[in-house]
């Protein structure tokens, strides 16, 4: 009976070990595929990450520029006053009294010009540009309309008159221009009328 007994169970470990094989290898098939799926998903998480430090990295880039270029916006536009008190100084002198201006007071007139021009040429080197919208077309974006000028020269919708000069900064306005529209040349009534 012994060798009956030992017989029998190395039998039956041989077909429990062949029983146990097939699915032995389906697990192996399931755990290729469940490697393969995560291996998948973790591409898929890695690349999103690439992707979104590149947007991040091109982001920071463009609000570093931004930074630069606007930094002195607060300060661009305190300066504007000083500009506008310059350039009204010098209008309020008459074209023939500057014409004939001599010693202290020509000398005070050169002193007020070549200051405006300095003030204008150091707000430049910073990005801040003066507009000079006089006979462009009105654009809201960089003018602000506040009268109607009959002017006959002009189309109807054209900057006739500046009353303040507008600025901008890099590409951003820093102050509208205060300006008058032309309302065109005067329509006619038909011939025929």
């Amino acid at each position: 009976m012994n060798d009956t007994t030992d017989a029998q169970p190395s039998e039956t470990a041989a077909d429990a070990a062949a029983r146990a094989s097939p699915p032995a290898e389906a697990d192996g098939f399931a755990v290729i595929e469940k490697l393969n799926a995560e291996n998948a998903e973790l591409k898929d998480r890695l690349l999103r990450a690439l992707a979104e430090m590149e947007n991040l990295r091109r982001r920071t880039e463009r609000e570093v520029a931004d930074a630069r270029v606007y930094a002195v916006t607060a300060f661009a536009r305190d300066m504007l006053a000083v500009a506008d008190n310059l350039a009204r100084a010098l209008d309020s002198v008459p074209a023939e009294a500057r014409a004939g201006a001599e010693g202290w007071a020509k000398s005070l007139i050169d002193g007020v010009e070549l200051t405006a021009r300095d003030l204008q040429a150091a707000l430049g080197r910073h990005g801040v540009a003066k507009l000079e919208p006089l006979g462009e077309k009105f654009d809201p974006n960089f003018h602000q309309a506040i009268v109607e000028v009959p002017d006959e020269t002009r189309p109807a919708g054209a900057v006739a008159q500046v009353m303040q000069s507008g600025w901008k900064i890099g590409e951003r306005v820093l102050r509208p221009a205060l300006v008058g529209l032309s309302k065109g040349a005067a329509k006619t009534a038909p011939k025929g009328e």
